[in-house]
């Protein structure tokens, strides 16, 4: 298995920000045209769309070249964005374009959901490597992130159904990766309560 190496900072943000930076400068040159490909016309919301699949998996690709890994959540968000882009260009329906964060958001807490009623937190496996925790740690972290989910996803059909596109955009795009950021910078008392301390002992 290849060693994981360590890439320029600056690097590894273009390739994480990037493709969500070119999304929206896209959608705002293009929100207003309609493409015409194969005999099928798409607005020009579902042609960005298309086009920010490719340039993930690329994105992906190239930070798993350069590092030599790919994390457990990369994976998962990569297959997430190939089904749901698929499936956005294959329905040509901006309708359910907007309701996908919705869907997403509302499955992930439910998928923490179904864990916590088992007893175990989900969420731990797939973030283990980031932040190694005590299992009560995990626990609380995956019950607030589980809230935390169900509320974006009704913020999100709040915003699609009773504001503009463009703000629907402005939220899709850096609103609820903002809301994530500030959540999980919200935990640091827990990050520090439940953290694992290294055994120094030989």
């Amino acid at each position: 298995m290849a060693e994981k190496r360590e890439i320029n900072p600056f690097i590894k943000t273009a390739l994480e920000l990037g493709p969500v930076i070119a999304f929206f400068i896209a959608y705002l040159m293009f929100k207003d045209d309609t493409f015409t490909v194969a005999g099928r016309e798409y607005s020009g919301f579902i042609f960005v769309t298309a086009g920010f699949v490719p340039l993930i998996i690329l994105t992906t690709g190239i930070g798993w070249k350069l590092t030599g890994h790919i994390s457990k959540m990369q994976i998962m968000t990569l297959v997430l964005v190939i089904v749901f882009g698929g499936l956005t260009v294959w329905l040509n329906d901006p309708k359910f374009l907007k309701i996908k964060p919705t869907i997403f958001f509302s499955l992930m807490g439910g998928i923490l959901g179904v864990g916590l009623w088992r007893g175990q937190s989900y969420l731990r496996y797939v973030m283990e490597g980031m932040m190694p925790l005590q299992d009560k740690g995990w626990m609380i972290l995956t019950r607030r992130l589980m809230w935390f989910l169900f509320a974006t996803a009704l913020a999100n059909e709040l915003i699609w159904r009773f504001m503009s596109e463009t703000t629907w955009v402005y939220f899709k795009t850096f609103g609820d990766t903002a809301a994530m950021f500030v959540f999980f910078m919200s935990q640091t008392k827990l990050f520090t309560e439940y953290a694992v301390e290294e055994d120094t002992q030989t």
